[in-house]
């Protein structure tokens, strides 16, 4: 199992070797335990290392990045490789736990060598570690004296290393987070022909999930720190915004997208979407979610191509399990891909050799084995279940099913490629 963010690359030789190159996203601590490993730091945009990772008794091991977890690539179980990253909020936990530990050694020390009360011990202890000097109350002893020297040497001390760690934190991150976001915009840029998830919540976390599968070129606008940073982990395309603000649809490329999807949980957020995006790209097809189904109608005003109710699919899809199991067992073995098959669109272009033939005179059912649903013409009219004399037009949109290489070899022969 491997975690994500990270990649493993084999080659022949190294294949034969049993050795494996892990590459893993950002540059993290690691701790590795009864291994014979080396490092090897390779800089890149999204590649901060480069594991090579020795066999040891005959069994390769894998370490991926991101979490404190641990990963095996072996058939058996062995000892494995630890991999932790500590991050900003550890070093500033830590300097804020240094200052706690130099407050409560000077409060206690003050406390039995001078003979205060706890109250008094803790505002000479600070007054101690602020360099501020003392004014009301001041070391009597020469005990407490000395303790209030051993105090300043060591508590101040480590108050400028909290402080410092503290500061050094937080500029880091902010420089860190600048010219991340720089390159991001830089990379978001160039893309072309590409889709935009606007909301990352219960239902933009599933569409990510499947256009993850599909290989598809597409960013995430997310308003929410915490939730885009996971997805960025993953090596989500993330920008941190408003998706109802026009400058950040820009920033996404809305004017060069193929598609958008409203996916944010308020109907009145993706109303604006809608009509933002709309106004930006004339030609953009654009997927709207309703939270309630009379934002229905006014998505579809809004520019809106398709509406998604999640409830009332939820509640049909519910309905058909209760009434038509085999129906519906078949639909989800479809849709988890348990038997291997897959809906496709396929856009006949003019070179394509298809044009012109009769369904029944092509190879698409005979060789490839997959099955013609419907047929779209340029028109708008939609032909169901196609006869075999069914002549394809260029321009015409087949509704197909089969398996994906099936299907990846008939895009191919509607594009003209084949």
């Amino acid at each position: 199992m491997l975690g994500c963010g990270t990649r493993i690359l084999k080659s022949a030789r190294a294949a034969a070797e049993g050795v494996l190159f892990c590459r893993v996203h950002k540059t993290s601590a690691v701790r590795f335990t009864d291994f014979d490993l080396k490092w090897y730091y390779a800089p890149s945009d999204k590649i901060a290392g480069l594991f090579l990772i020795r066999p040891l008794r005959g069994r390769c091991l894998a370490v991926f990045s991101e979490t404190s977890e641990t990963a095996v690539l072996s058939d058996t179980l062995m000892p494995f490789a630890t991999l932790t990253r500590p991050g900003r909020g550890f070093r500033i936990r830590y300097a804020i736990l240094a200052l706690a530990a130099a407050i409560v050694f000077g409060t206690i020390g003050f406390h039995l060598v001078e003979g205060w009360a706890f109250a008094d011990s803790l505002y000479v202890t600070v007054q101690t570690l602020t360099t501020v000097g003392y004014g009301d109350m001041t070391p009597r002893s020469g005990a407490g004296r000395s303790f209030a020297v051993l105090v300043m040497l060591i508590g101040a001390g480590g108050v400028a290393l909290a402080v410092s760690t503290i500061v050094q934190s937080v500029v880091k991150w902010e420089l860190v987070s600048t010219f991340g976001q720089r390159r991001l915009t830089k990379k978001m840029s160039k893309l072309r022909d590409h889709y935009i998830i606007c909301g990352s919540g219960r239902v933009g976390s599933h569409l990510i999930r499947d256009l993850l599968s599909a290989n598809e070129s597409f960013v995430v606008v997310e308003n929410d720190q915490q939730r885009a940073a996971e997805f960025s982990q993953r090596g989500v395309d993330v920008l941190v915004g408003d998706a109802t603000l026009e400058e950040s649809l820009r920033d996404v490329g809305v004017d060069r997208a193929r598609g958008l999807a409203a996916c944010l949980p308020n109907d009145a957020d993706n109303v604006y979407v809608v009509l933002t995006a709309r106004d930006l790209n004339p030609n953009l097809r654009i997927v709207a979610r309703a939270a309630e189904e009379q934002a229905e109608a006014k998505l579809l005003r809004a520019g809106a191509n398709h509406v998604v109710a999640p409830t009332i699919i939820g509640g049909h899809r519910m309905a058909v399990a209760l009434t038509k199991p085999a129906v519906s067992e078949f639909m989800d073995s479809i849709t988890a891909n348990e038997l291997g098959l897959g809906f496709e669109q396929v856009e006949i272009d003019a070179a394509s050799s298809l044009v012109g033939q009769e369904l029944r005179s092509t190879s698409i059912r005979a060789e490839l084995d997959v099955v013609i649903i419907s047929i779209r013409r340029q028109d708008g009219r939609l032909v169901f279940n196609p006869a075999g004399n069914a002549t394809i037009e260029n321009g015409d949109t087949l509704i197909a099913i089969g398996r994906a290489e099936s299907l990846s070899r008939l895009n191919e022969m509607a594009r003209g490629v084949v």
